[in-house]
């Protein structure tokens, strides 16, 4: 299933994709490391916020890593890109669920803006020199990163020390 915002933000993109037709889909089941013979990976982190569907508390985190997994077919001209955005649980719950991160619009352009460079160098072997642009996420966190909620950090693929 695709989400809207992030479909919506890939489809302004598109021009830059030589014409082929590109769609996004929302899996929670991709693991990261393991993309499937003739796809590739990228993985970043940005701001969202969470809510708790138990006791509706919610929180900012800065640090939530999204994994994209994508391939072109060449033959058909249609480009697959898998998406699975990392949950957290919320600390206050005896027993919490992981909860879908939201991210503002802003953050998903820049993580869609980041993966059309990454698809236009691994699928159309362009090169786009050094893509070191600074991040512009907003609502800035301060505070400790809790791996204790992160499902990335039980996964093993977050890097944030605590």
């Amino acid at each position: 299933m695709a989400s809207v915002p992030w479909e919506s933000s890939l489809q302004t993109k598109a021009s830059e994709l030589h014409g082929d037709t590109w769609q996004i889909i929302i899996n929670g089941s991709i693991k990261p490391h393991s993309q499937a013979p003739g796809w590739h990976q990228y993985i970043f982190g940005s701001f969202a916020r969470f809510k708790c569907s138990i006791c509706k508390r919610t929180w900012p985190s800065k640090r939530v890593l999204v994994v994209f997994h994508f391939h072109l077919n060449t033959a058909t001209k249609q480009g697959t890109i898998k998406v699975r955005r990392y949950k957290q649980e919320c600390r206050k719950c005896n027993e919490p669920r992981m909860e879908d991160p939201n991210f503002s619009e802003d953050n998903i352009n820049v993580l869609t803006e980041r993966l059309v460079d990454r698809i236009r160098m691994r699928c159309y072997g362009e090169n786009l020199g050094e893509t070191n642009r600074p991040s512009v996420f907003r609502d800035r966190v301060n505070g400790p990163h809790e791996s204790a909620h992160c499902e990335a950090c039980k996964d093993g693929i977050c890097n944030k020390a605590n």
